[in-house]
């Protein structure tokens, strides 16, 4: 049996000597990593020349080069999603003057399968030494406060210490829960973005301390850092602001302990301080700053973003994309050839390949409509038929692995593309936005019967506003970047709303976001459309999406109440009073609320 896939991810800044020997490290391991994403966090002293000269063949290393030094919190933030695009079991975060023996990724790999415990782990940490052999004190995480007895043992026997964090030095994440939870917030920026992105992991699962993975942490004074002092005490304060009055990864109970620890290792450094006014000023400024807001990871990492090499090598100028369409059993087959059709053949700027997803068994005239597209399409068609109806979520989850190039269109299967289309968004993705939106136009028996026009906002900071309380942008006509799909963790599964969950994960993540306003896809909308957009079913995946978007911390609680109340009370009004709303406020101006 195949051990499971790991993906370290080594965020540097100006430590090329050290950035080679982690990198060499990495290679030795006993369990070696699939890839290794190496985030340049705007190196000044060569790194970057050693990473295009020295790697640039190497299929293994994968360069995410930032324009600007966004700290720990952004540089894994940006490594933790490039690294999804590899597929993953395993996440490793590891800084770049760390240095893991040849068995650390073994033993942490080791932990992970081995332990029985009552929640599976989250996230697990090595051991971390200075050069010297000493255990490093900051590095060394403490034993989870009041810890139950079964999980104790759980870990005993797996010889590890149970945690409630760990450091970024050298910490191993469950990559599913990776994908549940989010990316660690980039504004935290140099302190504290540790703690609050692995005791938000680790919420509701196991933290593992495995004191038999061993990695050196090559600082250049034990037990201190290079940061000056004040500036350090000022995102001290500000970031733990943060974590304990808007993290979700401490219980109430929890806060009330870290932030009482928090304001006595404050006063203590206050005690020990000989500048206590540069201190002092601070913990003012720290105590305005965490007042704010942080900023979503779009702001922060969007203006830093300047080269992400895709693993296939794609180059830049016109590229290739493939068609990813669904089909059931429900389907019309006159209304997918037509939507095959309008997407394939009749296009200014066709597609290269087609990927046709048959979600479980069809009927025998849709079956031999699908075939009959397959043996006459212009382009490639790979049909995959799933044995069993899995839901649109998985079934398109399933068709983009198989899609063969990075950029992909979506098509709904009784829908109709306009001829203009592709030609009229792809050269916005090829520009650098990862996913690319459209008006569309309803209609009723044909093309000619129009009921209503849905116009999308567009800019992407309206966008970005937007997406907290509708989904921006009408899935049918969507164009995105595989991978940055696969690092928000894909369609999740939730029914009929996972494609509002899917775009929200993208952008908080920052995915560069875009819309054209003119229509350029007929949408069906046929009996029953109204009744989609209502009933117990529909409000139960609401309140799930807007439990899951508080959790995730891109809503605020007033804005999760605030959702709950008006999305939530749409879904419960009548339909006849919900096909007037939706006509006079909804289908002719923007985004609907069906997602």
């Amino acid at each position: 049996m195949p051990g499971p896939r790991v993906v370290a991810v080594v965020v540097t800044w100006n430590r090329c000597t050290l950035l080679q020997e982690a990198v060499t490290a990495l290679r030795a391991q006993t369990h070696q990593p699939a890839a290794v994403v190496v985030v340049d966090n705007a190196s000044t002293d060569g790194t970057r020349e050693l990473l295009a000269s020295s790697y640039s063949s190497d299929h293994g290393l994968d360069v995410v080069a930032l324009a600007a030094n966004t700290g720990g919190a952004g540089g894994f933030a940006a490594g933790i999603e490039r690294a999804l695009v590899h597929r993953p079991d395993l996440v490793w975060l590891l800084d770049d003057d760390t240095v893991p023996t040849p068995t650390a990724a073994a033993e942490l790999v080791r932990c992970w399968r081995e332990y029985d415990g009552p929640r599976p782990p989250a996230l697990l940490a090595s051991r971390v030494l200075w050069t010297d052999g000493r255990d490093h004190p900051m590095n060394t995480p403490r034993r989870k406060p009041g810890v139950r007895r079964r999980e104790a043992a759980a870990a005993r026997r797996v010889g590890a210490v149970p945690v409630r964090s760990a450091s970024f030095v050298s910490v191993m994440c469950d990559a599913a829960v990776v994908r549940d939870r989010g990316l660690p917030v980039a504004d935290y920026f140099l302190w504290n973005d540790d703690f609050e992105y692995t005791t938000r992991l680790v919420r509701g699962h196991a933290g593992l301390y495995c004191p038999a993975s061993v990695v050196v942490h090559k600082t250049k004074a034990f037990g201190s850092t290079d940061v000056d002092p004040g500036e350090r005490f000022f995102y001290e304060v500000r970031n733990k602001v943060w974590v304990f009055s808007r993290s979700r990864g401490l219980a109430v109970p929890e806060r009330i302990l870290y932030a009482a620890s928090s304001v006595r290792r404050w006063v203590r450094t206050f005690a020990a301080s000989d500048d206590r006014p540069r201190l002092r000023r601070a913990l003012l400024r720290g105590l305005l700053a965490g007042l704010r807001r942080p900023r979503s990871n779009a702001e922060v990492l969007g203006p830093a973003r300047v080269a992400a090499q895709a693993p296939d090598g794609s180059s830049e100028g016109e590229q290739q994309f493939s068609l990813l369409i669904s089909t059931w059993a429900g389907d019309d087959p006159e209304q997918l050839v037509e939507a095959f059709t309008s997407s394939v053949q009749k296009q200014s700027r066709p597609p290269a390949d087609v990927v046709l997803v048959q979600d479980g068994p069809v009927p025998a005239p849709l079956a031999s409509a699908i075939g009959e597209l397959v043996a006459s399409s212009p382009v490639p068609v790979n049909h995959l038929a799933l044995p069993a109806n899995v839901g649109l979520g998985p079934a398109l989850d399933a068709g983009l692995a198989a899609c063969r190039h990075d950029i992909v269109a979506r098509m709904d299967a009784d829908d109709v593309s306009f001829p203009e289309r592709f030609a009229r968004q792809l050269p916005l993705v090829e520009a650098g936005a990862d996913i690319v939106g459209a008006g569309l136009v309803e209609f009723g028996a044909s093309t000619d019967d129009v009921v209503g026009r849905r116009t999308p906002p567009v800019g992407a900071d309206e966008i970005r506003r937007v997406i907290r309380f509708r989904d921006p942008f009408n899935h049918p006509t969507v164009v995105y970047r595989r991978d940055a799909v696969v690092a928000a963790g894909g369609y999740a599964d939730l029914d009929l709303l996972e494609d509002y969950l899917l775009f929200t994960r993208m952008v908080s993540g920052g995915a560069e976001p875009a819309n054209l306003a003119e229509p350029l896809v007929h949408y069906r909308v046929g009996e029953g459309a109204y009744a989609r957009r209502g009933g117990r079913r529909l409000l139960r995946s609401e309140l799930e999406l807007q439990r899951r978007l508080l959790h995730l911390g891109i809503t605020t609680r007033g804005e999760y109440l605030r959702n709950v109340v008006v999305r939530g009370g749409y879904r419960l009004v009548p339909e006849g009073v919900r096909k007037v709303a939706y006509r006079r406020l909804l289908a002719n101006s923007s985004s609907s609320l069906r997602g």
